[in-house]
């Protein structure tokens, strides 16, 4: 019996002990289906007739996961042969604990195109929801992964076409190492376009002990109530995106906390989930769960500004749609505390509407209207509830809701070290933290503990000390012309030739407008200096004064005035500036913002202020498109603040904070953490350029956030310093040398091609990869002195990584073309390779960038040293994001006369019309190969390439005229795909469309 059997069967036994039924008797579709129809008949007491069985399984059997998530949820409608109505669920939904729990093994689904097996799965009430795939103790857990996926993404897989489209969740284990995910449509396994990995989790306890080993792991995870309530409430079927979650460990054990609390009317509580945790949905989860509870009247979730307002609302709808409604104003908010209506017992709000609510002196009388409401069990959910405008209403809450219970969500709890004066209710002045405030602690999950996950990222921080004679005194930063020009010499290495972009927090609207103003001129003087300096795109935000926005009579400015106050309640800074020189402030932010509209040919205006802020929020989050989708025109490079966005802003192409104001405690924290979120491998941690030498108070707010693990706190938090990641630089490209001298040859780019045997390609390309990505991340560094850069370029010149660069892509290519040919039958180390094509991909070096230098290089008389054909197809194959038009490329940069002085808009259309002329060439021997009429054939590419999916259209359809027998049709149908699979994901690569395993 091998490995891989014995883990199965161990499995297995744990199952029956756990009161799994065993079912070796189901073993492919027609016992499945009989299977389901006994548990179907039993759960809705009902006899069907085949036919009615046959329409059921018809009408439920869907090739959309989400929509096939959505009917086993539900409560449905059939009408029977003899005209009467049958209303059922496939399921018990009332209580999942109640179900048939089975489990079965070795499961084969032949379908028209595949004929798959399945390790074990788990049915409930006779459907397949659990996928378990196991692997031997040396293939990685990925491997089986990589096989989930490929069984989805092959045409007429059963999870598209069977019973098996009801599957919600597939675990992997190779025994000691176990992984769960959602199953979703459009899966890719490991990495998207960008290489993302999927969200793929390990179960761990309360204190985030890993539990991987499969045996643990079963017992606390796939006891029958525990996966009928993990699938029926730690699920969430996320409307807006059409697509799976399954819950993480600690989010599960904070909503079960809070469930309980209000369950045994425990108190209040507070939960301290780090920032970038997703905080949002543990509190979506844990308010729809009270939503269903009938002893609570009302659950409000409180957020403290009215741009977090709108964020949360939208999330919570993107959770499930028109969950949660917009509360224009106070009045609002007072008449949907008093509906009856389901769909208003969950509202989010803002705290200061509450404010005005519960305010006794306000001439609308709410708080008299809201008396009925007052001894009613109410709880309340506080998003980031350090803040200090809480303290402000903690009493008319409590005094005005005595039966309420209080919970709040934070990043950075206050702790005595970190807590400042307020008056909370009616003592004097005095320190008050999270725990005075919430009383109970509920389970918890530290930036520690979010950092050994890799759920966010670790930080490197440069402690910035000046050019020559440039110094700095003690709590003041560097003149500011230093900082700007600091900032433009290291933004390109800090955000991975501007892959990412930046926010720059500034101590004071005075400074911000400085800093604004200097960027102007400094980068002017570039562009005269150097004609090919692109300038960075710069624009800035803060809070314009309120009193000069409202004009008597107009209720419209009012309104606005009105909300630039409210978000201004947490703009501290900002609110005091605005104090000093309004009219000032007001005209240079009307300049700004006439600046910005040149820019992008917007048309904002300080009056309507919250849509500024919206385009300029959306335009850094537009950072994630190629600038051959959007161009970098579009984008913003820098953003200038005091304090707006260093809170509850979140973009994965955000990696670099620029500091020139005195930060500490939770407010450091908070800012930092913008940078963080990760998104893959060319995104190694967080950049932090600091212009104020606050290294004591980040070992402070270090100390104080850290968890339990305070001895490690820093190891964990920090990427390596400088000299440590050169040492280990130094050392990957010392075990690519010795490996190509173990293989009698130099250590030179070109002498990889005579590798001998997949063996040593294999180990060449894991090698370099190791090299690049350190290269990838030293080059982020932005503390790097003359003499390390230096180092870093002997140890492995540019031009020579480039090469490298090149040989790995090329090697990666075929061997990734093996695994895709023989899959399982392939090498296990080839099965289990990861290219990770995305440490090669340069954001400089796109389709833009090729065709302007192809342009320069062709001139007569180049702008600079002319670069040979050769030379620029090497520079092109060195790049992966490039890759699906590499080929393409590299033909028409031969096909060139090289001194021919042609201009890029030339150069592209010619590209367009050889690629067109290439294409139809391919497709015309495609239809004589296959006796088909060309236009026929060039019709149905068309039509798949607009869609990437079959949508029922047969290749049949186009075999038709041949008047072939069935047989034949069938032969000529494999035939033609053989042919057309690759033509169409080469097409599909070249417009970057997504889902190219579907045609493998």
């Amino acid at each position: 019996m091998s490995k891989e059997n014995q883990i199965e069967n161990n499995l297995i036994e744990q199952l029956k002990d756990l009161k799994y039924i065993y079912r070796p008797d189901i073993f492919d579709r027609k016992t499945l289906e009989q299977n389901f129809k006994t548990k179907f008949e039993a759960l809705n007491r009902v006899r069907l007739t085949d036919g009615e069985f046959l329409r059921i399984r018809e009408e439920i059997i869907n090739s959309d996961v989400f929509a096939a998530s959505k009917l086993l949820r539900e409560r449905q409608y059939f009408q029977r042969e003899d005209g009467t109505p049958l209303h059922y669920t496939m399921v018990n939904i009332k209580d999942w604990c109640k179900n048939e729990y089975e489990v079965i093994s070795q499961l084969r689904i032949n379908t028209e195109n595949s004929n798959h097996r399945y390790d074990i799965i788990l049915l409930i009430n006779g459907l397949p929801v659990v996928q378990i795939e196991l692997k031997k103790l040396d293939i990685s857990p990925r491997k089986a992964m990589q096989q989930i996926v490929d069984y989805k993404n092959e045409p007429g897989n059963g999870y598209g076409n069977s019973l098996l489209c009801f599957m919600q969740l597939f675990i992997v284990s190779n025994r000691t190492n176990t992984y769960y995910f959602a199953n979703n449509k459009n899966q890719h396994f490991a990495f998207n376009a960008d290489e993302q990995f999927l969200p793929i989790y390990q179960l761990a306890d309360q204190s985030n002990k890993k539990i991987t080993h499969i045996e643990p792991f079963t017992a606390k995870f796939l006891t029958k109530c525990t996966l009928g309530e993990m699938i029926s409430k730690y699920m969430v079927l996320v409307e807006s995106e059409q697509k799976l979650l399954v819950m993480r460990p600690y989010q599960i054990y904070a909503v079960k906390a809070i469930v309980d609390s209000i369950q045994e009317n425990r108190g209040n509580g507070y939960i301290w989930h780090t920032t970038g945790s997703g905080k949002t949905l543990t509190s979506f989860k844990a308010s729809t769960l009270l939503k269903n509870n009938p002893d609570i009247e009302k659950c409000l979730f409180v957020v403290d500004r009215k741009d977090l307002d709108r964020q949360t609302r939208e999330e919570f709808n993107k959770f499930q749609e028109g969950s949660v409604e917009e509360n224009t104003n106070t009045e609002t908010l007072v008449k949907r505390l008093l509906s009856t209506d389901y769909a208003d017992k969950v509202i989010v709000t803002t705290i200061q509407k509450l404010g005005l609510a519960l305010d006794g002196t306000n001439k609308k009388n709410y708080k008299e209207r809201l008396e009925s409401l007052s001894k009613k069990r109410v709880v309340f959910i506080f998003d980031e509830c350090h803040r200090s405008q809480f303290g402000e209403n903690h009493k008319a809450i409590k005094e005005f809701f005595p039966n309420s219970q209080l919970f709040g969500f934070t990043g950075t709890p206050i702790f005595d070290q970190n807590a400042t004066y307020t008056q909370i209710d009616g003592e004097e002045k005095s320190y008050k933290t999270t725990k005075d405030i919430f009383q109970n602690e509920l389970p918890k999950y530290t930036i520690t503990h979010a950092i050994e996950d890799r759920n966010v990222l670790k930080f490197h921080i440069d402690y910035y000390k000046g050019k020559g004679n440039q110094n700095t005194k003690l709590g003041e930063g560097f003149a500011q012309q230093a900082v700007v020009e600091a900032i433009l010499d290291k933004h390109d290495a800090a955000t991975n030739q501007r892959k990412f972009n930046a926010i720059l927090a500034t101590a004071s609207i005075n400074n911000a407008i400085e800093y604004f103003q200097l960027f102007k001129k400094a980068q002017k003087k570039r562009q005269i200096e150097n004609s090919e300096y692109v300038p960075l795109n710069v624009a800035c935000v803060f809070s314009p004064p309120a009193q000069l926005i409202a004009k008597e009579g107009d209720q419209q400015s009012q309104k606005n005035a009105a909300d630039i106050k409210q978000l201004q309640e947490d703009l501290t800074q900002e609110k005091e500036d605005n104090k000093q020189n309004p009219e000032e402030k007001k005209t240079v932010l009307m300049e700004i913002i006439a600046d910005f509209n040149l820019q992008y040919g917007t048309n904002h205006n300080i009056n309507e202020f919250d849509l500024y802020y919206q385009d300029v929020q959306r335009r850094i989050k537009d950072q994630r498109y190629s600038n051959k989708e959007y161009s970098h025109k579009n984008k913003i490079d820098i953003t200038i603040v005091v304090d707006m966005l260093l809170t509850g802003f979140d973009s994965k192409y955000l990696n670099t904070l620029y500091v020139d104001k005195n930060l500490k405690y939770h407010g450091l924290i908070q800012a930092f953490s913008r940078t963080n979120r990760v998104l893959n491998d060319t995104k190694p941690y967080g950049n932090i350029l600091d212009f104020r030498s606050q290294q004591d108070a980040v070992n402070q707010a270090i100390a104080l956030f850290s968890g339990e693990d305070n001895d490690r706190a820093k190891e964990i938090w920090m990427v390596d310093p400088a000299p440590k990641m050169i040492d280990k630089f130094k050392g990957a490209v010392e075990t690519l040398k010795v490996f190509m001298e173990e293989h009698n040859l130099v250590s030179e780019p070109q002498e990889v091609y005579n590798l001998k045997g997949d063996a040593a390609r294999i180990t060449f390309v894991k090698n370099f990869k190791e090299v690049q990505r350190l290269k990838t991340q030293l080059d982020q560094y932005t503390d790097l002195n003359i003499q390390q850069k230096a180092e870093i370029e002997a140890m492995l010149p540019t031009e020579t990584l480039q090469e490298f660069r090149s040989s790995y892509i090329e090697t990666a290519k075929q061997l990734r073309e093996i695994q895709q040919r023989e899959g399982d039958q392939a090498m296990p180390e080839i099965q289990q390779l990861d290219f990770e094509f995305v440490l090669f991909a340069s954001a400089v070096i796109d389709y833009d960038y090729i065709m302007s230098l192809i342009a320069d290089n062709t001139q007569k008389s180049p702008s600079k040293q002319k670069m040979t054909k050769g030379q620029v197809i090497s520079l092109l194959n060195a790049n992966a994001n490039l890759m699906g038009e590499q080929e393409d490329l590299t033909d028409y940069i031969n096909s060139l006369d090289w001194n021919s002085g042609i201009d890029v808009e030339t150069l592209r259309n010619g590209y367009e019309s050889f690629k067109n002329e290439k294409y139809n060439k391919e497709l015309a021997a495609i239809a004589q190969k296959n006796g088909l009429e060309m236009a026929s054939l060039k019709t149905f590419v068309e039509k798949i390439m607009s869609r990437m999916i079959f949508d029922g259209e047969k290749l049949t359809d186009l075999l038709e005229p041949l008047e072939l027998s069935w047989k034949e049709r069938r032969v000529k149908e494999l035939a033609l795909m053989e042919d057309l699979v690759p033509q169409l994901k080469k097409l599909a690569e070249g417009r970057e469309i997504s889902g190219l395993a579907a045609y493998e």
